[in-house]
């Protein structure tokens, strides 16, 4: 039963890396990889044995799990496509992740404050990663390297054939060496099906991660969130309420409550008038006391 449980997970490994293309190559081939070559297609264009990658991976996987402290292994990736992958496989497997240009004498200076001595260090690409590799061979440290049909294998202990220039081969490689690492440790049970997605570790353009946010996070109308009651704007007032509060002014008289003034407009002229009448009187008077005299 186990040789059966064993034999369906290669299988079914082995149709993942198919479908995220881990078996395609380059139109050059390096002579220490010729052993994982299956063949050459009619382009030109060499095809990796994926029997032999899956084996590689399940010997990185031991090497992985015999290390106690998983802070003293270091991935790194300076290819853009990897960046994602190393960070998500530093965040399942507990491992210190170097995602970017490699800072020369990370191994080696000991007077630089990022200075680190890792017990193993994994990396995407032996080409592209050449400076920690030869950091690495200096000080003494084992390197695990995914390398392609034209990568050197210098200085590289493990060496896993796959393709390592595209996005999704680079993610299902990462996914399925964190998964076999889980498994080895006891975390995950080797018959069930991991819960996280391939997905994960596959590298997202800025562009494409913006329009996946903004779908998903749609914009909500404005609602207010409070209400008007009657009591706190009422419609109409009562004048007794403006009366009473209304100040005192010298020199008017008050307004009597009730009082209809609409009613007797005709009483407030008439007294004008009268005293303009008088005031008048008054003044002529006066002018013509002052020419009599």
């Amino acid at each position: 039963m186990g040789t059966k449980g064993v034999l369906s997970q290669r299988e079914a490994d082995i149709q993942m890396m198919l479908a995220a293309d881990v078996h395609l190559g380059t139109k050059n081939c390096d002579f220490q990889m010729e052993r994982y070559v299956y063949k050459r297609r009619s382009d030109g264009i060499f095809i990796i044995n994926l029997g032999k990658t899956w084996e590689k991976l399940q010997i990185a996987a031991r090497v992985i799990v015999a290390i106690e402290n998983p802070q003293d292994i270091i991935v790194q990736s300076a290819r853009p496509y990897g960046q994602r992958a190393v960070l998500k496989f530093a965040q399942f497997t507990g491992a210190h992740a170097i995602a970017g240009r490699h800072t020369p004498g990370t191994f080696t200076n000991q007077l630089q404050t990022s200075f680190s001595e890792p017990r193993l260090l994994i990396l995407t690409d032996p080409r592209t990663d050449h400076q920690p590799i030869r950091e690495a061979a200096l000080g003494n440290i084992p390197t695990i390297a995914f390398c392609d049909t034209d990568s050197p294998m210098k200085h590289v202990d493990i060496g896993i054939p796959a393709n390592n220039k595209g996005k999704h081969s680079i993610g299902c490689l990462f996914w399925m060496l964190a998964r076999m690492v889980l498994q080895m440790r006891g975390t995950i049970v080797p018959g069930r099906k991991w819960d996280v997605m391939v997905d994960l570790f596959f590298y997202r353009e800025a562009d494409e991660a913006k329009e996946r946010e903004e779908e998903e996070v749609a914009p909500a109308e404005y609602v207010p969130t409070f209400t008007l009651g009657a009591e706190q704007w009422p419609t109409e007032v009562a004048d007794a309420q403006w009366e009473s509060e209304a100040p005192a002014v010298p020199g008017i008289v008050p307004p009597v409550a009730g009082a209809d003034w609409i009613a007797a407009p005709g009483n407030i002229l008439e007294k004008l008038v009268n005293r303009t009448i008088k005031k008048l009187k008054n003044k002529i008077s006066q002018n013509c006391r002052l020419k009599m005299g």
